[in-house]
């Protein structure tokens, strides 16, 4: 295959929404090249396909607050309705659906980057191990240290918490 989506670009686009890693409708639409609207007029035609842990609406709020937090969303994000967020499963139904060779290309790239970030998460969870034992080994003056690691590689996979000024309504 022609690697003409990096993984990189597709780990970019893959958000962490109800406790799933999940890609947006208009992302997987894009990487197909066909338009959004085509997309879920076929995942709607063939809905017993898709249940809730292959494929999820976002609510108005959900929507919100990933708009709050990605500044990459660009024009989608005044999109009349909420996107649809496909989990690993349901990116690989996708397939099915739309039946075309960039099709199949494109989830091929797609499960490949959702394999890469499981091996980078237990590549973490190896490196805490690690720590552990290291921690256990020295004393109290490494102790600061160890903190320090520990928040680098304790990344939160909620969204952050938008920052700025808070205006006190009255």
């Amino acid at each position: 295959m022609n690697e003409l989506i990096s993984t990189k670009e597709i780990i970019s686009q893959i958000f962490y929404i109800r406790g799933v890693k999940v890609m947006l409708d208009f992302h997987l639409a894009a990487l197909y090249e066909v338009e959004t609207r085509v997309l879920k007029q076929q995942v709607k035609r063939n809905i017993n396909r898709f249940p809730e842990d292959f494929m999820f609406q976002l609510s108005e709020t959900e929507w919100k607050e990933l708009i709050t937090n990605c500044d990459n969303l660009g024009s989608v994000k005044f999109s009349p309705t909420t996107p649809f967020a496909f989990t690993e499963q349901g990116v690989a139904m996708l397939s099915g659906v739309l039946r075309s060779e960039k099709a199949i290309n494109v989830n091929i790239a797609i499960m490949r980057a959702f394999v890469q970030m499981r091996v980078l998460i237990d590549e973490n969870k190896d490196l805490k191990k690690k720590l552990d034992i290291m921690e256990s080994k020295y004393d109290q003056q490494f102790l600061v240290v160890f903190k320090a690691i520990r928040q680098l590689i304790e990344k939160k996979n909620e969204p952050r918490k938008p920052i700025g000024f808070k205006t006190i309504k009255k």
